[in-house]
């Protein structure tokens, strides 16, 4: 898994310049590009495209240094369709104007640099994971959701917020039509948003339960979700800690070495008790189907 990681990398680094194409990585990988684009946020910590933008905007500063390139060539070499939009992303990365940088000896800019990433995967022995592969039936998700920024550490205040806004009328419509396991409030992150050029990644966040009944919901967000296979994993200790750091074994240790990968569904993850955060039951699902 981490040559082939690698080796996407490799293939994204010889194609800044042109549109990657997600085929050509999905034939290096041998998994799918939603795979490859959550395996890659879990590592490092950043979304794919935020990724692929500092890479170009990096490239751009060097490219700049030579007497025989403009601005204009820059901007379109790298994907821009507008000289505008390179020079707002360029100075919000660099923190000063494209043009700025053919006298940067004079104004004595500090120039920025962004490397090329490489994964070195290891998978540590002796450290066990609890988890269960469980089927699924179609179920849905109720409650209410909104579109929060992607946070990789601590906890998002945004997702915060969210919970304070859920009214004692919601969670009651909640309570009366949770029917499935595990039977009480969940949260579910999906259609994650990779970025544009200029933004980093959002993702939609719900904080709802489990249901199969049928019904109008009046005053509750509905997520259907499909029948899919499901790995969860169950960890305890502090929180969040324990969770995200459950989390980065997902990532850096079981599916490297599992026959699994990820599908494109809603990431679950459920807190059984918030009383004693040092001591908190969670669990994460992941929707997972055998690799080809």
């Amino acid at each position: 898994m981490q040559s082939r990681m690698n080796k996407a990398l490799q293939y994204i680094e010889e194609n800044l310049d042109v549109e990657i194409d997600e085929k050509e990585i999905e034939i290096i990988t041998g998994t799918s590009i939603y795979h490859f684009r959550r395996m890659f946020s879990f590592l490092a910590g950043m979304t794919l495209t935020a990724y692929i933008r500092n890479r170009k905007l990096s490239n751009a500063m060097f490219d700049l240094l030579r007497d025989d390139v403009n601005v204009t060539d820059t901007a379109f070499k790298y994907g821009y369709h507008s000289v505008d939009g390179f020079s707002r992303a360029f100075r919000e990365w660099a923190g000063f104007k494209p043009s700025e940088v053919k006298n940067q000896q004079k104004q004595r800019l500090s120039l920025k640099a962004f490397p090329k990433l490489t994964f070195q995967l290891t998978i540590q022995g002796g450290a066990e994971m609890n988890y269960r592969i469980v089927e699924k039936e179609a179920f849905k998700i109720i409650g209410v959701s909104k579109q929060v920024p992607i946070q990789f550490k601590g906890v998002n205040p945004e997702i915060e917020k969210l919970a304070q806004s859920i009214t004692e009328s919601q969670k009651g419509k909640m309570h009366q039509y949770a029917n499935l396991e595990p039977g009480q409030v969940i949260n579910a992150s999906y259609h994650f948003d990779e970025g544009r050029m200029q933004e980093e990644g959002y993702l939609n966040h719900m904080i709802g339960v489990m249901t199969n009944e049928k019904g109008s919901f009046e005053g509750l967000d509905v997520l259907e979700v499909p029948a899919y296979t499901w790995a969860i994993f169950s960890s305890q200790g502090s929180f969040p800690e324990t969770m995200q750091e459950t989390w980065a074994k997902i990532a850096s240790e079981w599916l490297p070495s599992s026959d699994y990968e990820l599908v494109k569904a809603p990431e679950i993850s459920v807190v059984e008790d918030y009383s004693n955060l040092d001591n908190v039951y969670s669990e994460i699902w992941m929707a997972v189907r055998k690799k080809k």
